[in-house]
């Protein structure tokens, strides 16, 4: 009875491979797949399976999750040729922890389901560090029963998972705490940016930010690398854009006014247009401070 059950995991780039690498390490046998081999060798040294198809991953393991970077990628891995979809038959388990808009998540969980399968979405807040010490932040929706039958999996990949009810509660949870997350990095940007304009050492703005309300983790990790001009990607800057241009359209959608997310989104497309989308979020500070 304690057999673990086999685990696919599709999708190995930062997160993906970072939580693979820890259900490996779990003890569970793992088999992964990505678009381009070479990402699932570090994997492979670790005694994970390699497949060559979404789709047979998905009908060898008992539970198969995905973690891709956008709704383009989500649906090509789903939809697409020898994809998750054409493996689905009743009772399979399909988790797509990859962070895309709601129309998107639907979508897929329609799909599956038509075919017999079962679905939880879960999308997670936290990057690179907490992905590799299963610190994340799991925000599941879908079937509630799938989700207890996977949680001990969870429970390696996160310190907390939360049930937040039908599929897409889970998406529309990571835009907005990815907003507020890209939000407050543009903030922290402009005050180094005009504080040292002013005279001000930024390690000093540092210190006292740390010892007042508004202290964050975020700030006290990223700050000191912003400063160094360090910015070696842990959540790269065009996901972290790609989350707040969503965000913007939830907001289009529900009638809410988004001054600050629409003033953080230019922010990131202007970094991105400064060569900056593959750096970590962070650099974003290297636009603002100009």
């Amino acid at each position: 009875m304690d057999k673990k059950p086999s685990v696919g995991y599709l999708g190995m780039g930062i997160m993906g491979s970072a939580m693979a690498g820890r259900l490996v390490d779990a003890g569970y046998p793992v088999t992964v797949w990505n678009r381009s081999r070479d990402k699932c060798a570090p994997l492979e040294a670790k005694g994970a399976k390699v497949s060559e198809t979404a789709q047979e991953v998905v009908e060898t393991c008992d539970v198969t999750f995905a973690c891709t970077s956008d709704p383009t990628s989500a649906r090509a891995v789903v939809f697409g040729e020898k994809g998750v979809l054409a493996g689905i038959t009743k009772g399979k388990r399909f988790v797509d922890m990859s962070t895309v808009d709601e129309e998107c998540v639907k979508e897929i969980a329609e799909a599956i389901t038509a075919k017999g399968g079962r679905f939880v979405e879960a999308p997670v807040s936290g990057s690179k560090g907490p992905a590799l010490q299963g610190q994340l932040v799991i925000l599941a929706a879908g079937e509630e029963a799938l989700q207890k039958e996977v949680q001990p999996c969870l429970d390696v990949l996160g310190k907390r998972t939360f049930f937040l009810g039908e599929v897409g509660c889970g998406a529309r949870m990571k835009l907005v705490i990815n907003m507020v997350m890209g939000i407050n990095m543009v903030a922290l940007s402009e005050g180094l940016a005009v504080g040292q304009k002013a005279g001000l050492q930024g390690k000093d703005i540092l210190e006292v930010i740390k010892e007042g309300a508004i202290a964050s983790p975020m700030y006290g990790l990223k700050g000191p690398k912003m400063l160094d001009g360090d910015f070696a990607p842990n959540f790269p800057l065009k996901h972290q854009q790609k989350d707040v241009r969503l965000a913007v359209d939830l907001g289009d959608k529900v009638g809410q006014s988004m001054p600050l997310a629409a003033a953080a989104n230019e922010a990131f497309k202007a970094a991105r247009a400064a060569g900056k989308g593959d750096e970590d979020f962070s650099a974003v500070y290297a636009t603002v401070n100009r």
